[in-house]
């Protein structure tokens, strides 16, 4: 791990050691706070000098890219594959890997975890990924909201281990749960055999997929020491995926309750203490200002959360040609402070949210991107409610289809240009902008995925060999090489303009509904850049005195413009920059 005298050595000051007991207090009670409280303290204490210091903060050069450990597959061990191709194909282009879980698994594509603290050997080891985190800032998925039902944890529980006594939730089958939010149309509690005659358990997602009971502090210990852990391997940031749901309290919906908003905090306090440099990305798939509560009430939370609504609003504006919802909607988008940000995203590994949509538009709008999901070969997952009935949850779609129709037969050089307004508006939001492999390589929808596994999700987890890969990027005239280059030449401008710092100043500009309009100011360095966006596939223009510039360079062509009406073709994007006298 490196010299010693390099690592974090562990103090707690008198202000956060206050700080964490009364949180602890707040979820466990004061009389059981004392003793939980010296058990953290001696975790804290065990990690002392064992965790590299790693780089702080951001800049406009940060973008994240999001993968499997194993979305790029050769004769080398994946780890090794992905990290060789991030460095020869993409650089620094690429700051933060997000690696979902790369963890041994039972089923959901990693989501229900055996074992925390390993790494699939058929990826590679912890020595590959401590190696990957020299050149990039990584991303673990902490999934502690569940585990397997394999994971050594639920094999102790069923054999009776009094440790691991109540590391579940337990119920009576006939227990009302009605109150309980339903990402998922199944059923809420599943039956295990045990020690102890079978017990009905709490199952979120799936049967394979158990609740963790945080009401038990030993659970909460259990995995302080696992998020601990993976900062000494290297990690950078902490992934903290389905969180919403970590608390339970029969009677409520079981989502954002105050005992979770406190355990987030707990966890960001003890990474304080021990890596200051770690941050925390909540994934919150909810509407928008239910997402944006765990930045925390005094930015004490989460350092980033998904800007969720950005993926549907995106793809509703550029199937309408209008961008009144989106413009109205990032018109609220606020700063949060100089250590919370957005990570402005269009894919993920999961479907496009419906969720985040709710509010900003309306059910007839919501319906015709649940008819887009059907009509462009991908599919829709659907949410049970308290009254039975099932909602969209999430549209299963690879993006580039979403917002492309694959029976179309209108020009590739269209239907690239309209992926790329897509892409470029993330990159020009407050914020950091989240990449998806799969957006970055120009995939299209992989419906032989679905066939084989039966699962909606696999319509964008598709694995790429390398070799074919490298064969397709290096072909200039395909699909993925165009899309490939015209990506990394976006993210290559972008880190060179700190009017595109995280921080810097943003306003929303309204200048029509085929218009999305961003201005971005950095006061430190006086740079200003307006982003403006046709959504449309129509030729439309803009004046430059009504986006306050003149004269202005776009960046994106290297046109120069003095007191004129700009031109934009259909779907195209320029940056704008102001040219001061």
């Amino acid at each position: 791990m490196g010299d010693e005298s390099l690592k974090t050595k562990v103090s707690i000051n008198a202000t956060i050691r206050a700080t964490i007991l009364a949180r602890i207090s707040l979820v466990y009670g004061a009389d059981c706070a004392p003793d939980i409280m010296a058990n953290v303290e001696a975790l804290l204490a065990s990690y002392d000098h064992s965790i590299a210091p790693k780089q702080c903060g951001w800049s406009e050069k940060d973008a994240l890219l999001i993968t499997y450990a194993d979305s790029l597959v050769g004769e080398q061990p994946p780890l090794i594959v992905l990290n060789n191709f991030l460095q020869q194909e993409i650089g620094d282009l690429i700051t933060y890997v997000h690696l979902l879980p790369f963890y041994p698994f039972s089923s959901d594509d990693g989501f229900a975890v055996q074992d925390f603290r390993a790494v699939r050997p058929d990826l590679g080891t912890w020595d590959n990924l401590i190696a990957m985190s020299t050149h990039y800032r990584l991303v673990y998925d902490a999934v502690i909201n569940h585990v397997s039902e394999s994971s050594n944890y639920m094999q102790e529980y069923r054999t009776g281990n009094p440790a691991f006594a109540d590391f579940f939730v337990a119920l009576e089958p006939d227990t009302d749960t009605s109150a309980v939010l339903r990402t998922r149309n199944l059923p809420l509690l599943h039956d295990y055999p045990t020690h102890d005659g079978v017990k009905w358990l709490w199952t979120t997602f799936s049967r394979d997929q158990l609740d963790l009971n945080y009401a038990n502090p030993a659970v909460l210990l259990e995995i302080l020491d696992v998020l601990l852990f993976y900062a000494r391997q290297g990690a950078s940031m902490i992934r903290l995926d389905a969180i919403p749901y970590m608390w339970k309290e029969l009677g409520t919906s079981c989502a954002h309750l105050p005992q979770t908003h406190e355990l987030i905090k707990l966890i960001r306090d003890q990474y304080t203490v021990v890596s200051p440099h770690m941050l925390l990305l909540t994934e919150t798939n909810v509407p928008h200002q239910e997402n944006v509560t765990y930045f925390g009430d005094r930015g004490d939370e989460a350092q980033m959360i998904y800007n969720f609504s950005l993926a549907p609003l995106i793809l509703w504006s550029l199937l309408t040609g209008d961008a009144t919802a989106l413009t109205t909607w990032a018109g609220g988008i606020k700063w949060i402070s100089e250590h919370a940000t957005y990570l402005n995203i269009t894919a993920t590994h999961d479907g496009i949210g419906m969720r985040p949509t709710e509010g900003i538009l309306s059910e007839a709008a919501r319906a015709k991107l649940v008819q887009l999901a059907s009509e462009h070969h991908g599919a829709v997952t659907g949410k049970r409610n308290p009254d039975g009935s099932i909602s969209p949850y999430e549209l299963n779609l690879n993006y580039f289809d979403a917002v492309n129709d694959p029976a179309s037969d209108e020009p590739v050089e269209t239907q690239i240009q309209r992926f790329l307004v897509s892409q470029a508006i993330p990159m020009a939001l407050m914020g950091i902008p989240g990449i998806y492999i799969h957006s970055l390589l120009g995939s299209r929808n992989d419906t032989d995925g679905v066939r084989r596994t039966g699962m909606a999700r696999s319509i964008n987890r598709e694995q790429l060999r390398i070799e074919a890969l490298s064969e397709d990027l290096h072909f200039s005239t395909s699909l993925r090489s165009r899309v490939f280059t015209e990506m990394k030449h976006l993210l290559r401008l972008r880190a060179e303009q700190s009017a595109f710092h995280p921080d810097a100043a943003q306003e929303i500009i309204d200048r029509g509904a085929a218009l999305f309009v961003v201005l971005r100011h950095n006061a430190s360095t006086q740079e200003t850049i307006v982003a403006v966006h046709n959504m449309t596939n129509q030729p439309v223009a803009v004046s430059m005195i009504d986006l306050g510039l003149s004269p202005a360079n776009d960046l994106l062509t290297d046109e120069y413009f003095i007191k004129s009406t700009i031109p934009l073709a259909p779907y195209q994007v320029r940056w704008l920059k102001k040219i001061c006298p």
